[in-house]
């Protein structure tokens, strides 16, 4: 999802009766409320690939995956809407927001990516519960893997082509063949900022 414009200041009490009688969504930042436009149709099957394939390895450890429409607060300045979520144990017994996910995955865009790789990414790694942060890209097979150590820093990698992402806390993994099955990507020759005919990114 992309931001917009800014419809200016709120107190979080402001921001959270606002949203509830919303018909479109807004992250709020900082005490700033930000408009989100919608997603392209590769962006939407991307994010459906990678619950559908989390789902039942969620399930099985007492966890739930979450996707596009739930908040997550980060505190008492920062909310957003994660791609994916999945939370487990006392995390999954919430009815609209989301404080304690194990995993975020974010797909991102053009328009999103600076967000993702930098504010959200400082953001996501100061949560204590999260174990995992996925950067998707939209336009070619590329996920960056931020996987909190043992030692409780974070370690980034990168996967791309025919690789997988471990999902230690789940016992499971997921394939970039999963991630993008079913999906048209842009030629390797069609530029950051250039249209093609199946291009219609968000």
């Amino acid at each position: 999802m992309d931001r917009t414009r800014t419809l200016g200041m709120m107190s979080l009490e402001e921001y959270l009766s606002f949203e509830a009688r919303s018909s479109s969504r807004h992250e709020y930042v900082a005490g700033e409320v930000y408009a989100m436009t919608g997603a392209s149709t590769r962006h939407n099957l991307i994010t459906l690939n990678i619950v559908s394939h989390l789902r039942d390895a969620a399930r099985a450890r007492g966890c739930r995956v979450f996707a596009t429409d739930v908040k997550l607060r980060l505190a008492d300045d920062r909310i957003y809407y994660p791609d994916v979520m999945v939370a487990c144990g006392a995390a999954t017994h919430v009815e609209m927001i989301v404080e304690a996910p194990s995993l975020i995955a974010e797909v991102t865009s053009r328009a999103t990516r600076a967000t993702d790789r930098r504010e959200k990414l400082d953001a996501y790694r100061r949560m204590p519960s999260l174990l995992l942060y996925l950067i998707v890209d939209q336009r070619r097979r590329h996920v960056l893997v931020y996987r909190r150590a043992a030692d409780g820093g974070w370690e980034r990698n990168e996967v791309e082509a025919d690789g997988q992402i471990p999902i230690a806390f789940l016992d499971a993994r997921i394939t970039l063949d999963q991630i993008y099955y079913d999906l048209t990507l842009p030629p390797l020759a069609v530029g950051e900022g250039d249209e093609w005919e199946g291009d219609e990114e968000g």
